[in-house]
Protein backbone atom coordinates (compact mmCIF):
# COMPACT_ATOMS: atom_id res chain seq x y z
CA UNK A 1 0.00 0.00 0.00
CA UNK A 2 1.30 3.47 -0.71
CA UNK A 3 2.36 4.93 2.63
CA UNK A 4 0.58 8.21 1.96
CA UNK A 5 -2.69 6.25 1.76
CA UNK A 6 -2.04 4.27 4.93
CA UNK A 7 -4.44 5.61 7.57
CA UNK A 8 -1.81 4.94 10.23
CA UNK A 9 1.00 6.57 8.25
CA UNK A 10 3.00 3.32 8.08
CA UNK A 11 3.81 0.30 10.15
CA UNK A 12 5.52 0.52 13.51
CA UNK A 13 9.13 -0.27 14.36
CA UNK A 14 10.11 -2.10 17.55
CA UNK A 15 10.48 1.25 19.35
CA UNK A 16 6.93 2.18 18.23
CA UNK A 17 8.18 4.82 15.77
CA UNK A 18 6.51 4.89 12.35
CA UNK A 19 8.26 2.90 9.64
CA UNK A 20 8.97 4.85 6.47
CA UNK A 21 9.49 1.61 4.51
CA UNK A 22 6.51 -0.62 5.29
CA UNK A 23 2.76 -0.03 5.68
CA UNK A 24 0.62 -0.91 8.68
CA UNK A 25 -0.80 -3.95 6.87
CA UNK A 26 2.58 -5.67 6.70
CA UNK A 27 4.76 -4.32 9.53
CA UNK A 28 3.89 -3.94 13.21
CA UNK A 29 6.04 -3.70 16.35
CA UNK A 30 9.21 -4.31 14.35
CA UNK A 31 7.94 -7.55 12.83
CA UNK A 32 6.37 -8.50 9.54
CA UNK A 33 2.74 -9.54 9.91
CA UNK A 34 2.89 -11.83 6.88
CA UNK A 35 4.90 -14.84 8.05
CA UNK A 36 5.14 -16.62 4.71
CA UNK A 37 8.16 -16.66 2.41
CA UNK A 38 6.29 -16.43 -0.91
CA UNK A 39 6.29 -12.92 -2.36
CA UNK A 40 3.62 -13.84 -4.92
CA UNK A 41 1.19 -14.98 -2.22
CA UNK A 42 1.93 -11.77 -0.33
CA UNK A 43 1.29 -9.70 -3.46
CA UNK A 44 -2.10 -11.40 -3.87
CA UNK A 45 -2.92 -10.72 -0.21
CA UNK A 46 -2.01 -7.04 -0.60
CA UNK A 47 -3.91 -6.65 -3.87
CA UNK A 48 -7.03 -8.02 -2.20
CA UNK A 49 -6.60 -5.67 0.78
CA UNK A 50 -6.26 -2.71 -1.56
CA UNK A 51 -9.35 -3.74 -3.54
CA UNK A 52 -11.29 -4.09 -0.27
CA UNK A 53 -10.13 -0.58 0.58
CA UNK A 54 -11.62 0.84 -2.61
CA UNK A 55 -8.68 0.75 -5.04
CA UNK A 56 -9.25 -0.56 -8.55
CA UNK A 57 -7.77 -3.89 -9.63
CA UNK A 58 -5.38 -2.08 -11.96
CA UNK A 59 -4.08 0.29 -9.26
CA UNK A 60 -3.77 -2.64 -6.84
CA UNK A 61 -1.68 -4.54 -9.37
CA UNK A 62 0.39 -1.46 -10.17
CA UNK A 63 1.28 -0.72 -6.55
CA UNK A 64 2.13 -4.34 -5.68
CA UNK A 65 4.19 -5.30 -8.71
CA UNK A 66 7.41 -3.86 -7.26
CA UNK A 67 7.18 -5.67 -3.92
CA UNK A 68 9.78 -8.25 -4.88
CA UNK A 69 12.36 -5.44 -4.87
CA UNK A 70 11.72 -4.52 -1.22
CA UNK A 71 14.49 -5.33 1.24
CA UNK A 72 12.38 -7.97 2.92
CA UNK A 73 12.28 -10.17 -0.17
CA UNK A 74 15.93 -9.88 -1.23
Amino acid sequence: MPLKRDEKGGGTNADQSISNLYCSYCYENGEFIWKGNDVHAFQDFCKNKMIEGGHSRFISWLFTRGMKRLGRWK
